[in-house]
């Protein structure tokens, strides 16, 4: 779900003091500083050339293995004498992007079979949901590395797979939202009209069965960060020479003990990543429970 779907979902109902959900999310305390926190990661990412202090690909034998704090390297150099610091940057572009991209996937394809298997019911629900229960069926790491490992590995091929593989949550929550909706009688009004099924769809439908859909895009991000670093870990995600911060995990392995500084940085990395975009994502969802009150 977008960004600008966020806003006018949070922006309903906007009054002389304000949108309610929006004066719920920002007393959401931890929210804000995950929002802080991912937008300060997004910057870095988009701007890391003008960030990093040297180019991440830049190979110095003589500095390897050079630990953090010492000489010019903040965060020390890798086992070919790269900048730890440039290359957590960098890899934070790759990170970030398959865990955004993905979540758009995902979200796309979840909705799309949601609404569709919602709106036609009959045979076309039960195709639909019975796919969707296969997709739940199977174990999403075993599916993720079985693909990973019959497609060559790029940053399209592995958002495509993690998108693919994620979109089940969101087409079940889709069709349940789609099927109260449906059941309101400004629907009945609309079809009185002579509204036609893709204005329904598109005008009604979907709008009010946004809030629950941006609440569950948000914390797909952060799964599809971990996927991501999870199977690059494992040697079937981003190859080098490009970096993410699960293929730096990767990479760090044989040095937990000689140079534990090379795992430590990614690992927190994804782990400050992931928890700002949970917060997020709870925050979201206490803005926009119509139950609570300010």
């Amino acid at each position: 779900m977008s960004a600008r779907a966020a806003v006018r979902v949070l922006g309903t109902a906007r009054g002389r003091k304000g949108s309610p959900a929006v004066a719920r999310f920002t007393r959401h305390r931890l929210a804000i500083l995950g929002s802080v926190a991912v937008a300060a990661l997004l910057l870095t990412a988009i701007f890391a050339p003008d960030i990093a202090p040297r180019n991440p690909l830049y190979i110095d034998l003589v500095v390897r293995f050079t630990p953090p704090l010492h000489g010019p390297f903040a965060l020390g150099t890798d086992p070919l004498g790269r900048d730890l610091l440039s290359r957590l940057i960098y890899a934070g572009r790759i990170s970030l992007t398959v865990g955004f991209s993905a979540m758009l996937v995902s979200a796309v394809v979840g909705t799309a079979v949601g609404t569709l298997a919602a709106f036609r019911g009959g045979a076309v629900d039960s195709v639909f949901m019975r796919v969707t229960d296969v997709g739940f069926s199977l174990p999403s790491i075993f599916l993720l590395l079985l693909l990973a490992a019959f497609i060559s590995p790029s940053v399209l091929s592995i958002t495509l797979i993690i998108g693919l593989t994620s979109w089940m949550a969101t087409a079940r929550l889709v069709r349940g939202q789609i099927l109260t909706v449906l059941k309101l009688d400004f629907i009945e009004a609309a079809r009185a009209g002579g509204a036609s099924d893709l204005r329904l769809i598109l005008r009604h439908l979907l709008p009010n069965s946004a809030a629950p859909v941006v609440v569950a895009a948000t914390l797909n991000v952060a799964d599809a960060i971990l996927a991501e670093s999870y199977v690059s870990f494992l040697g079937y995600g981003i190859q080098p020479p490009l970096a993410s911060w699960g293929n730096m995990l990767n990479n760090a392995q044989s040095y937990f003990v000689s140079a534990p500084w090379l795992a430590v940085f990614p690992g927190l990395m994804i782990t400050l990543a992931v928890t700002s975009i949970n917060f997020i994502g709870d925050g979201l969802r206490d803005a926009l429970d119509p139950r609570l009150k300010i």
